[in-house]
């Protein structure tokens, strides 16, 4: 089969280079949107991985397991021999729908400045000792945390964060935000290689606060932060 036809400017726009730091996440998505925009029809395959991790600026490695993803999400199928290849799903999964882009980057842009600024704010305080067991215990339960606890593990994690920071009044806030998100993220699969990403970044925000480092632990977030946006955006805007 033979790829679908698109626009060169949204051709462009969905094979972009993606940025580093959250590479998987970021080439999940933008194989999401070009899916969903059409760029590649239900049915059509996508680029070779090798042209795909060119476009991306990537590894094949990533390429491969950002595909792996959306198999197992039901977007893609693979197959092998002389015509194989990645083939959009034909029918594609059904899914929430779309939801407003104004309501899903206000949504998005709040949690930003409530879990940054709970991190900076619990990485700036002299912590108690019981304070720093109980962040530390809520890490180590997301660690290895079987599929379907990992989410409800993630956000106990983050609720923590907020109760570290010693703002009470934050913690509404925090807890009302990530029910939102939590609540769209709900409408698709857990992918494992990000969960794997997802746990190397904990590690990095709790170290950061621990140590009382507020920069490090500002930036933790906002990059771990990231990948779920990358995501939220490709399957859900």
């Amino acid at each position: 089969m033979t790829r679908a036809a698109s626009s060169p400017d949204l051709g462009r726009t969905v094979y972009r280079p993606v940025r580093g730091g959250n590479a998987l996440e970021d080439t999940v998505a933008r194989l999401v949107q070009t899916v969903r925009l059409g760029v590649v029809a239900p049915g059509e395959s996508l680029p070779s991985e090798r042209d795909l991790a060119e476009r991306y600026g990537v590894s094949r490695d990533t390429v491969r397991q950002a595909i792996g993803e959306l198999a197992d999400a039901g977007y893609v199928v693979r197959r092998r021999g002389r015509y194989g290849g990645t083939f959009v799903a034909d029918p594609l999964p059904v899914h929430a729908g779309p939801i407003d882009a104004a309501e899903l980057e206000d949504i998005l842009g709040l949690r930003r400045v409530l879990e940054a600024g709970a991190a900076r704010a619990a990485a700036s305080r002299e912590l108690a000792d019981a304070v720093r067991a109980a962040l530390a215990e809520r890490h180590q339960a997301t660690v290895g945390a079987a599929e379907g606890e990992y989410r409800r593990l993630d956000s106990l994690l983050h609720v923590a964060i907020a109760e570290a920071s010693g703002i009470p009044s934050l913690l509404p806030l925090v807890v009302e935000n990530r029910a939102r998100i939590n609540a769209w993220l709900d409408t698709f699969p857990l992918l494992p290689r990000n969960i794997e990403h997802s746990d190397a970044q904990h590690d990095r925000i709790v170290a950061a606060i621990l140590a009382g480092k507020p920069d490090a632990a500002e930036a933790a977030v906002l990059d771990h932060l990231a990948g779920s946006e990358a995501l939220l955006r490709g399957f859900l805007g």
